[in-house]
């Protein structure tokens, strides 16, 4: 079949059907570090080989470095526009890559012609090192920025400081000498706005007063960040990681790594964070560091004329962007080769941890939390943990498999419900309403109030002697004579009131993540699921710390929990929760794992880290295999193979191919018998955006493949350049251009723009195969044939269609019999005689043959001499 239609710009926008309406042929490529060995072959054997008999499905690379490099080597005069993509389509990576080799070759033919040569070969070489440089630099200055910003303005919605108006809360009280211990954040420099407005500091007025404030500075935050996205970067709303990876797939979507959407990202997610929304920075800051990636590539002609290329900056980006978001730089190279990067060649590694390396160091010169640490969470605690505690770190990673499962489907239906229902046109409202509901809620619990950083951050600390807070009120005992290691007591009045006050905080903060997270402003996932897995953990933590101690006789505390001993650490307990909640909802692994404990510096706690993600994943993937960013993927329709799930399905690639019986007939061109006219009229009234080139008519036998942007773009530049070139000209691919008559016209050969050597399969080669194809080497398409006849082409946009299909309709688990057989039908009919052939296809397929057979009998009818 034909190519598929080319993209609008509303397809991102659509579900899943959105593929079936206006999507591209060309999809998504990996190169996923396979390493081919490209054959050579001559045009007459590649036109002249037949399949073998023996065989039951063969490929051929359509990659191969001798066409490719031949192509190049036909462009004397490389026409403008040519390899280039449009927007919302997928890049050839295969071409990228043979297109950078030939760069390369070029540049070390000549480096040593003269000195100017070398130095263009040093500079090439080097460009790589100076785009993550710069990438590192930009991103670790931006995240400092957006980190001091949103701590200034979170503030400002409880009160200033009239000293110096550009301090936050801690900072205005740093100078202070009427600041007590007990009362370390009220001081006489800053006030709240009840003490501006109505000038009274305590009572109802003033907490009224203090409430509305609160909510109108929440409110008009919220407002200037979705009004901002909405009239300046519309791509500048949401996450960023679902578009990162399907862009680091191949997908072009041109403007969302632009210069318009990192500026108003940058500003927009200290609104969003500022205004107290169930959401973070870290996902967004992903974003942004790509985006700085994208930039600056585009500084060195290397990156800048290669998307293959560029997405290696790209990837090592988004480690940056992870490693600024939360002082984690080996966690950012894990995060970027576990979780986004679809390409990950081991110089890409090396250049994503000194991107990281560099993003962190900025950072820490900035030193935005004023710690003079890198990591957002610092903790210190006195105790190790003991082999019982292994049971509640596992009950905690179930409970975050649970929380991920319900939270994907649960924010996934809403968002499938905002696309469908008129609500979805307002975006504008919706930030509003959640804004509202978030902040009237939030205000009366001190612990919703809290900026959710700070929120964890007192939940993962250990109540050591210096601590006042709630969390911290347990009944002491006089009699103990140590100040760091405290024993385990019982727990007082405020501990309980602050249970009651966090189960509160847990059940308001699952509510309205579900309902935030997709709206139409910068939304991270990272810290609201962290806040929710370390308030569920210090809750269990508590528990299990006053049941030790009340019942430190129990055989799995006598061991352990003596009577004044310190066995037991809540803190921990809200590490390890933090950790699988955030690993239910987006099923990372390794790289989660090193994040927490980079970002807490709780290296000695690795094993119940690894205990607790492991679990949840476990539990999470027994609902469903998807993370949230694979599913928002999947709902917004990109076109995204991911290589973690699996084809277990018995298909073959007759089944999938295009066209269908319904379908009109394949569009192809023929290497030498068509006119410009005849090209240009095809292109015209078809969407397809490419078309097989045969032999003739007859024959049908495979030649090449040329893309509809090419086509178009070869003859417009033909016809400005060239004389003699009019709409009767005869167009050839062929090496050798057909003798004409004297008096036709000039001939067009647009053999340059021709790839030669396409991907291939047989009709009868499993869909298993087929899959794994497109996932390891990310074709745009794949063309079928039989003994070199072309029957029909599958897609990227095919392969989507009929993933979805089956998962509709599930395949029974033990197939028939002759499944096994490739579902070839017997060699020989009932009656002990050779069944019929044509083409070497059998003609009377067993009564187990699904209907497709009988059609791809049709297809070879049709296809004879």
């Amino acid at each position: 079949m034909e190519s598929e239609q080319l993209f609008r710009r509303g397809y991102y926008r659509n579900s899943y059907n959105s593929i079936t309406s206006a999507s591209s042929d060309e999809e998504l490529l990996d190169g996923a570090g396979v390493i081919m060995d490209f054959q050579t072959s001559e045009d007459d054997n590649l036109l002249d080989g037949d399949a073998s008999v023996g065989t039951h499905y063969t490929m051929t690379n359509g990659g191969s470095i001798n066409s490719s490099t031949h192509l190049l080597d036909l462009l004397d005069e490389p026409i403008p526009g040519v390899g280039t993509y449009d927007d919302f389509h997928t890049i050839d990576w295969v071409r990228e890559k043979c297109k950078d080799r030939e760069r390369h070759r070029r540049i070390n033919s000549k480096k040593k012609e003269s000195a100017w040569e070398m130095a263009k070969s040093l500079y090439d070489a080097w460009s790589g090192w100076l785009v993550v440089t710069l990438t590192g630099l930009a991103s670790g200055a931006l995240a400092g920025l957006i980190d001091i910003a949103a701590d200034w303005m979170t503030d400002l919605k409880e009160g200033i400081c009239l000293d110096a108006l550009w301090f936050n809360h801690e900072q205005c009280c740093w100078g202070s000498n009427k600041t007590t211990f007990e009362e370390r954040d009220k001081c006489p420099q800053w006030e709240t706005w009840a003490e501006l407005i109505i000038g009274q500091a305590e009572g109802p007025g003033s907490y009224i007063m203090n409430y509305i404030m609160y909510i109108f500075w929440a409110l008009s935050f919220a407002f200037l960040a979705v009004s901002l996205v909405k009239v300046f970067a519309p791509y500048a709303c949401g996450s960023g990681i679902p578009e990162i990876k399907t862009i680091l797939s191949g997908f072009i979507i041109r403007g969302y790594l632009g210069k318009w959407t990192l500026m108003i990202k940058t500003i927009t997610l200290v609104l969003a964070v500022a205004s107290g929304l169930s959401l973070g920075k870290e996902g967004p800051l992903v974003h942004v560091a790509c985006c700085c990636g994208n930039i600056f590539s585009y500084l060195f002609p290397k990156y800048s004329t290669n998307e293959a290329k560029k997405r290696e900056v790209l990837s090592a980006a988004s480690a940056a962007g992870v490693s600024v978001a939360f002082g984690a730089p080996i966690g950012g190279v894990l995060f970027s080769l576990e979780e986004v990067s679809y390409y990950f060649p081991l110089k890409t590694l090396w250049r994503s941890f000194f991107a990281a390396l560099v993003a962190a160091f900025v950072l820490r010169s900035i030193n935005p939390f004023g710690n003079s640490r890198l990591v957002l969470f610092y903790v210190e605690y006195h105790t190790p943990w003991y082999l019982f505690e292994l049971f509640p770190f596992i009950l905690l990673g179930v409970f975050g498999g649970l929380w991920g499962a319900f939270f994907i489907r649960a924010n996934i239906a809403w968002c499938r419900r905002r696309k469908s229902t008129k609500f979805g046109k307002y975006p504008v409202l919706e930030v509003i309403i959640v804004a509202a509901v978030t902040a009237v809620i939030a205000f009366p619990n001190p612990y919703t109030r809290l900026n959710t950083s700070e929120l964890i951050k007192q939940l993962f600390t250990d109540c050591g002697p210096l601590e006042s807070s709630s969390l911290c009120d347990y009944r002491n005992d006089m009699n103990a004579s140590k100040l760091v290691d405290i024993p385990d007591r019982p727990a007082g009045t405020g501990v309980y009131s602050a249970i009651w006050q966090l189960c509160l905080a847990l059940i308001f903060k699952i509510i309205m993540t579900v309902f935030t997270f997709g709206i139409k402003v910068p939304s991270g996932l990272f810290i609201p699921s962290m806040a929710i897995g370390a308030i569920a953990g210090r809750i269990v933590g508590i528990a299990v710390e006053q049941l030790a101690y009340y019942h430190h006789d129990w055989f799995i505390f006598k061991e352990w929990c003596e009577v004044g001993a310190d066995c037991i650490t809540p803190g921990l307990y809200a590490m390890v929760g933090a950790a699988a909640c955030l690993g239910g909802v987006t099923r990372m692994t390794v790289s989660l794992v090193v994040i927490v404990f980079e970002l807490t510096g709780g290296l000695e706690y690795i094993v119940p880290l690894m205990a607790a993600v492991m679990t949840s994943k476990w539990v999470g993937d027994a609902f469903g295999r998807e993370g949230i960013y694979e599913a928002h993927i999947r709902l917004n329709g990109y076109p995204f193979l991911d290589a973690k799930e699996e084809f277990t399905h018995t298909t073959l690639a007759a089944d999938v191919m295009r066209p269908r019986r319904s379908d009109p007939p394949l569009a192809v061109l023929t290497q030498d018998n068509m006119t410009v006219e005849d090209i240009e009229n095809l292109i015209n009234e078809t969407s397809y955006n490419g078309f097989p080139v045969i032999m003739s008519k007859e024959s049908q036998r495979l030649v090449g493949f040329a893309l509809r942007r090419d086509l178009t773009i070869a003859i417009e530049s033909a016809r400005k350049k060239q004389e003699g070139i009019v709409g009767s000209s005869r167009v050839c691919f062929a090496q050798h251009t057909p003798s004409l008559p004297a008096e036709s016209p000039r001939p067009l050969k647009l053999r340059s723009i021709l790839d030669m050597s396409p991907f291939t399969v047989t009709d009868h080669t499993p869909m298993e195969i087929v899959v794994d194809i497109f996932r390891k080497l990310g074709l745009r398409q794949c063309l079928v044939t039989h003994n070199g006849i072309v029957l029909g082409i599958i897609t990227k946009k095919n392969i989507l269609e009929h993933l979805e299909q089956l998962k509709q309709h599930v395949e029974p688990l033990a197939p028939p019999w002759h499944y096994n057989k490739k579902r070839y039908p017997p060699s020989y009919g009932p009656d002990g005689k050779p069944r019929p052939r044509i083409n070497n296809v059998q003609l009377n397929p067993i009564a187990e043959e699904r209907e497709e057979t009988e059609e791809e009998v049709h297809l070879l009818n049709s296809t004879m001499l």
